[in-house]
């Protein structure tokens, strides 16, 4: 592609949007000023995203459109993305750092290239980036104390592993992409190939379970974020999240995520609400 056709097509957007995600990305609980910085944090991550998962792109290509992404949210002149143009004008309204933003552009950077993981360990240094950015932009952006992000980190790894397990047969079909590590592959007499089948195979299903037992252990270290955040729409929507992180960790267990994407469903949604805004403002008189 042309560099004069790359820079007027930089995003490449997949329609997806808020909407669409398993957890409320700045919802009403959210302080009503901070919201739009909220939704452009969402927007740019979401373009970038999209960019790493559109299988029409070479490689090489992904990780050119990403590179330009961080240039212009660093400062470079150009038009070519409006997401990230958004995003750095947010950034200059509230004085949250850009690593956040640029963590994230490694991890989708790191998708393009990458596309097997060796173990739990491999895994989690990827959510590193994919997902911990994510708490802790909000978190910054509420002026929350840094300490916040022991409990922050393991929430946003938990909903990144919770997605992978949902969208396991999509990722490997469409991208031949595999976030299942290929130690617990193989511990488990499973291998890649399981993800073509119908309905997943014993070992499959026992990699799957070892999957949920370490995001258990994230989520039960995450109940401790909504009763460390100050502001008090934050952590009611964070106990939300958990409640609902934990709702599709037993859906996941129950469900095959190969014979059909497991999703949360509107009674969840129900439930988690009412909850959610129990524990957090029984936390928050605390």
């Amino acid at each position: 592609m042309a560099q004069s056709e790359l820079i007027a097509n930089l995003e490449t957007p997949s329609g997806k949007g808020r909407g669409d995600e398993n957890f409320p990305v700045g919802s009403w609980l959210i302080r009503r000023e901070l919201r739009p910085h909220v939704h452009a944090f969402y927007r740019f991550a979401r373009e970038a995203d999209d960019i790493a998962d559109n299988a029409a792109l070479p490689a090489e290509e992904k990780v050119e459109r990403l590179a330009r992404m961080g240039a212009i949210l660093d400062g470079a002149p150009g038009t070519e993305s409006p997401a990230a143009l958004a995003m750095r004008r947010s950034l200059q309204e509230t004085g949250v750092t850009a690593q956040h933003c640029q963590d994230v552009l490694r991890a989708f950077t790191q998708d393009a290239t990458k596309r097997r993981y060796r173990d739990w360990d491999d895994l989690m240094q990827y959510c590193r980036y994919s997902a911990t950015p994510v708490g802790r932009h909000l978190l910054d952006l509420h002026g929350e104390s840094r300490d916040t992000w022991e409990f922050s980190d393991p929430l946003c790894d938990a909903l990144q592993v919770l997605n992978h397990l949902q969208d396991c047969v999509e990722d490997y079909r469409a991208l031949d992409r595999v976030y299942l590590p290929e130690a617990d592959l193989a511990a488990c007499g499973s291998g890649i190939a399981d993800l073509t089948k119908p309905q997943a195979t014993p070992g499959l299903r026992q990699v799957i379970d070892r999957l949920l037992d370490g995001t258990d252990r994230l989520i039960a270290k995450a109940r401790g974020l909504p009763q460390s955040i100050a502001s008090a729409g934050l952590r009611r929507e964070t106990a939300v999240i958990v409640a609902l992180a934990e709702k599709l960790a037993r859906r996941l267990r129950r469900g095959d995520p190969v014979a059909r994407r497991v999703a949360l469903t509107a009674g969840d949604f129900a439930t988690a609400l009412p909850l959610g805004l129990w524990r957090g403002r029984r936390w928050g008189r605390g």
